[in-house]
């Protein structure tokens, strides 16, 4: 890594520039995609390793062969994928929500590729919240999901959320959905 792209990336991300407008910064100045991305990847503290691996995973379909001037929509991308994504250090809380978390999709008997890609973000990066009104929204699928398993269980995750410190406002109106849901599921 050239120390000096990783003090560019440093830079910009410090002025409050976005990942990918960091990133677009640095490939249109060097025209290498790959160091760029690796030195945002490093400037955000992403280790070495995890971020090799990320960048492997879509260097054929965007870092490989970048057409001119696509700096700006690469960035975006890459933004987008979650390659970007600061890891959160999950407390024994946060991972019995993220176990919730996975009981209730796997009572939702399927989930889209892109939402399952957004949950996998944010359970990255810890937006617990984001991925419980999510879920909250969605529902199991009428036959292969289980209705009174998948409620219930976004109920105890509600239960959790709700009981920490300062909880996100938005969570009481949907662990109150996700309880009617859950009694509905549950009356013959």
């Amino acid at each position: 890594m050239q120390p000096p792209l990783l003090t560019l990336a440093r830079h910009a991300l410090a002025r409050g520039s976005t990942p990918a407008e960091a990133y677009t910064l640095l490939a249109r100045r060097t025209g290498k995609p790959l160091p760029s991305a690796r030195a945002v990847c490093l400037a955000l503290d992403i280790p070495l390793a995890e971020a090799t691996r990320r960048l492997n995973d879509c260097y054929d379909a965007l870092l490989a062969n970048p057409r001119p001037d696509s700096e700006a929509d690469t960035g975006e991308l890459l933004e987008a994928l979650g390659v970007f994504d600061v890891p959160k250090q999950l407390d024994a809380r946060d991972l019995t929500i993220v176990d919730l978390f996975l009981t209730a999709i796997d009572a939702m008997g399927g989930i889209r590729a892109g939402h399952q890609h957004g949950l996998a973000r944010w359970f990255t990066t810890g937006n617990l919240t984001a991925a419980y009104l999510s879920l909250a929204a969605a529902h199991p699928l009428p036959r292969t999901g289980d209705p009174t398993r998948y409620w219930t269980t976004l109920v105890t995750a509600g239960e959790l959320l709700t009981a920490a410190p300062t909880p996100d406002p938005r969570i009481k109106p949907a662990l109150t959905h996700c309880r009617t849901r859950a009694a509905q599921a549950t009356t013959p």
